[in-house]
């Protein structure tokens, strides 16, 4: 009888360690997936890490770009450790930045792109605790990150203690993780209008999508594709940024709507005004920050991006291109980005909803989906699909 006790005890354990290890492989090889959330206030996305020793459950808002992950660090932990300069860590932070006076410290550049503000803070290292939704055990690696002051926080989500910057230097929280856990050089992100979108790190999700190369313009830090034209109702526009063509488009989660020099968008807004009475839309007064308005119907143009080449397509249809104002109003949601831009184009958050962005680091392309919506499906699905079967590829 003891035996066989022994044995069912043995054959559940067994039962227990394979599916133990099956949570492990079904993390993507090692990656790990991200909560977004949008906050309905600013329209940042804001994703949440714990950090330090007692945990601290830290909101960061989701800066594509960024290149590091800072926050302030007003709460002490006992896990925490100050970067000296010279050392190797500080050296990849650096990156070659010329050193005119070398503190005792290491400190490096932060940004706050909402506000425009930046200084510098130190360089520290500290536990942060992954913990996904894909069933697994926590995960506790050390990261680099930059200890910022209380002024640098203004402009972000209620509660926002830092940023989560995705960029592509040494010390982006992408870069550090793909080293710290030895995942593909890769990331995917599926941002909602709610709290369902996600950021899965070292996997791919999906086999349909289009790609096309990340670039960098004149030299510029950040995630960059070629547009070769944009048409409104498959008429092609002639766009040009001081007598030049339009070259990069970035993408960015950290401006709302998407952004163009002032001669681009009036160019853009009269095309699509003049597409829309074709269509039969009533113009409105414009609501801020648009300029154009109408009243709410079904059907509104389309808008294309040809990317790499005219096969290489984005596609901005409907949910993506119109901001619902009121009841009876919707506006187009782009806005007029003035002058002084450093881009010619910045693709925004709302127009990224419902689709699948996928950032290969190794192969230095990105993938997209057209708008989830399109096919009855969403951000929020997709994730629900995930946790209970993190292996399939949709």
């Amino acid at each position: 009888m003891a035996a066989s006790h022994l044995l069912l005890h043995l054959f559940l354990s067994l039962l227990t360690i394979k599916h133990l290890l099956a949570a492990q492989t079904t993390l993507f090889h090692g990656g790990f997936l991200l909560d977004v959330t949008k906050d309905p206030q600013t329209l940042q996305y804001t994703t949440h890490l714990l950090i330090g020793t007692p945990q601290l459950h830290t909101k960061l808002v989701v800066h594509l770009s960024g290149q590091s992950l800072w926050l302030n660090c007003a709460q002490s932990s006992s896990s925490r450790q100050l970067v000296s300069h010279g050392s190797l860590p500080c050296s990849m932070a650096k990156s070659g930045a010329q050193i005119l006076v070398a503190p005792t410290i290491c400190d490096i550049h932060e940004e706050n792109p909402i506000t425009g503000s930046a200084n510098f803070g130190d360089l520290a290292e500290d536990i942060v605790t992954i913990v996904g939704d894909l069933g697994s055990a926590e995960t506790v690696e050390r990261f680099l990150f930059s200890c910022s002051g209380e002024n640098l926080l203004k402009g972000l989500a209620t509660g926002a203690k830092g940023m989560l910057g995705l960029g592509r230097s040494k010390i982006a929280f992408q870069s550090q993780a793909i080293n710290n856990f030895d995942i593909p050089r890769k990331f995917t992100m599926c941002l909602s209008s709610s709290s369902d979108g996600f950021i899965l790190s070292g996997a791919s999700i999906s086999k349909s999508l289009s790609y096309t190369p990340l670039i960098s313009p004149n030299g510029q830090d950040g995630y960059y594709v070629n547009v070769k034209s944009i048409k409104i109702n498959g008429r092609r526009l002639a766009l040009h940024d001081g007598g030049q063509p339009v070259k990069g488009l970035e993408i960015s989660t950290v401006v709302p709507y998407t952004t163009m020099k002032t001669p681009i968008y009036e160019t853009f807004t009269k095309a699509y005004a003049t597409a829309a009475r074709s269509m039969n839309l009533t113009s409105v007064a414009p609501v801020a920050p648009f300029g154009v308005c109408f009243s709410s119907q079904q059907t509104v143009p389309e808008i294309e991006l040809a990317l790499q080449s005219e096969l290489v397509k984005w596609r901005i249809q409907g949910r993506n291109s119109m901001v619902q104002v009121s009841d009876s109003v919707m506006c187009l949601g782009f806005v007029d980005g003035g002058l002084d831009m450093s881009s010619s184009v910045v693709l925004g958050g709302y127009q990224m909803e419902d689709h699948i962005l996928e950032f290969n680091l190794g192969t230095g392309m990105m993938g997209f989906s057209r708008s989830l919506l399109m096919e009855g499906n969403s951000c929020s699905n997709l994730k629900r699909t995930l946790v209970s079967n993190p292996t399939e590829s949709l």
